[in-house]
């Protein structure tokens, strides 16, 4: 797909404009949830515009919405993880930050990667691809701040998966039970396991 240069600002804010909104509705209500006249009115683009941008329709902008979601994940859990020196102490925060946002959002906002990625297995391989380079990125963080502060290659690997599904799940239970205590508990005891292979 070839759009105007980046450098147009009007042309660039729109995009944009239209990524963050599919993003933020995909993440609340899902991609089957989503349709495209509802994206264009709450962005504020015409549906000329978002074709203009994403000639592949619906499929294409959820792929794009993955890719917005991995970003600011991957840069969020990078932060967390390097803002205390023992990641033990660095999952806790984490946890505690992804429960105060959930709750903020009024419980609706989850993980805009999973949201979109649910109920699109077989229609939609270019989500499921986005969403598995997601999970291999944010497995990478982890993994890499695990090997710098002493875990050996094969555990940090491995512990890395574990941390990234648990705290998924976690997140997925705190929305259902409109609670901050899975959350919380999945820190707690991620810090545990991490400590037992010191």
């Amino acid at each position: 797909m070839k759009t105007k240069a980046p450098h147009d600002p009007e042309t660039a804010g729109t995009r944009e404009r239209i990524i963050r909104t599919t993003s933020r509705l995909m993440q609340r209500q899902g991609y089957e949830g989503t349709g495209i006249k509802q994206i264009s009115r709450e962005a504020g683009a015409t549906l000329g515009s978002v074709y203009h941008f994403f000639p592949g329709g619906k499929q294409e902008l959820g792929t794009a919405a993955v890719r917005l979601g991995d970003e600011e994940f991957t840069e969020f859990l990078r932060e967390a993880l390097d803002a205390e020196p023992e990641p033990e102490k660095a999952l806790v925060a984490l946890t505690a930050s992804l429960a105060e946002g959930l709750r903020d959002s009024d419980w609706l906002d989850g993980c805009p990667v999973t949201s979109t990625v649910v109920g699109t297995a077989t229609s939609a391989p270019d989500i499921q691809q986005a969403a598995a380079e997601a999970f291999a990125r944010w497995r990478a963080v982890v993994a890499r701040r695990l090997r710098d502060t002493g875990f050996t290659e094969a555990d940090a690997e491995e512990l890395a998966h574990t941390v990234i599904a648990t705290l998924e799940g976690a997140e997925l239970a705190a929305q259902v039970a409109r609670s901050v205590e899975p959350l919380e508990v999945a820190g707690r005891h991620l810090a545990r396991l991490l400590s037992s292979y010191r």
